[in-house]
């Protein structure tokens, strides 16, 4: 860390070591201890310098070994932007004009799994915690898709560890955008189809209740399916699939441009030539 130093008289303090951002400020990564007092003072010459360079957006980011920092990077005007398990991430705003510093994350992504059998059956769980915990209401498995888990294998892996049932994914039917959930957030359900490898049901105890196939119209009949059009949308789609008047999003593998990463197009072939 480059400290503060008396030359010809003069006190000098230097910069944090940045680098810059693709969008025209700077990141700092801390990672040496030091008095909070001393990082206040080179902090503060520091935004001075890049304000002069001009710089936009200030990005520094602390990790949780560094915590005493927090308060003299507030003091000048940092804001919380996200946190994750071992950094906190601060930001500042430098010119005198509206930001355009993104916000944080702002979606959770969910996943509904139809598993359907040549029976017209469902697999349905009943659930230990959560809001359906005691409610004796049968719904299909549903989680929430890991980081850097793409939807399909979401899907597979929710079904997987709930019922110990084994599938091929088949298609996305729908998805449904819910603002004002967990923390806040907005939350993005897809309602996938998936088609059953294996039928032996093998319930997960942790979570699950119970687990078991049911037929689409005695899913459909419980009452709380009738009241919440989620559930009773979610077995037409069904209906509609097995009748062949349904055609889902299936992944269409794409290379990245900026990296060498595969991503997923969810796209509707049914008239396409892929």
């Amino acid at each position: 860390m480059d400290r503060t130093h008396f030359e010809n008289g003069i006190e000098e303090v230097r910069m944090l070591p940045s680098f810059d951002d693709e969008h025209g400020g700077v990141i700092v990564e801390m990672e040496v201890p030091m008095d909070p007092n001393d990082f206040g003072v080179i902090l503060r010459c520091s935004i001075s310098k890049w304000k002069l360079q001009g710089k936009k957006g200030v990005w520094i980011k602390l990790p949780i070994e560094l915590v005493n920092l927090v308060e003299a990077a507030v003091k000048e005007g940092f804001l919380y932007h996200h946190a994750e398990p071992h950094y906190l991430m601060l930001v500042y705003w430098i010119p005198e004009t509206f930001s355009t510093i993104p916000a944080n994350a702002s979606h959770r992504l969910r996943i509904g799994a139809i598993v359907l059998n040549d029976n017209r059956e469902l697999v349905v769980v009943q659930e230990k915690q959560g809001s359906f915990r005691g409610t004796g209401i049968w719904k299909i498995p549903t989680g929430i898709v890991e980081e850097g888990e793409d939807i399909f294998l979401g899907a597979r892996r929710e079904v997987k560890e709930e019922t110990g049932i084994d599938t091929e994914f088949v298609d996305v039917l729908a998805f449904r955008q819910v603002h004002n959930t967990f923390f806040g957030k907005s939350d993005l359900f897809f309602l996938c189809m998936l088609r059953p490898l294996s039928f032996d049901i093998h319930k997960q105890d942790s979570e699950i209740e119970a687990a078991k196939w049911m037929p689409i119209a005695e899913y459909e009949a419980q009452p709380f399916a009738q009241k919440h059009y989620i559930y009773k949308y979610a077995a037409h789609l069904c209906l509609a699939k097995v009748d062949g008047v349904c055609t889902g999003f299936v992944p269409l593998p794409v290379a990245s441009s900026f990296n060498d990463e595969t991503s997923y197009l969810y796209v509707n072939n049914k008239d396409l030539s892929l």
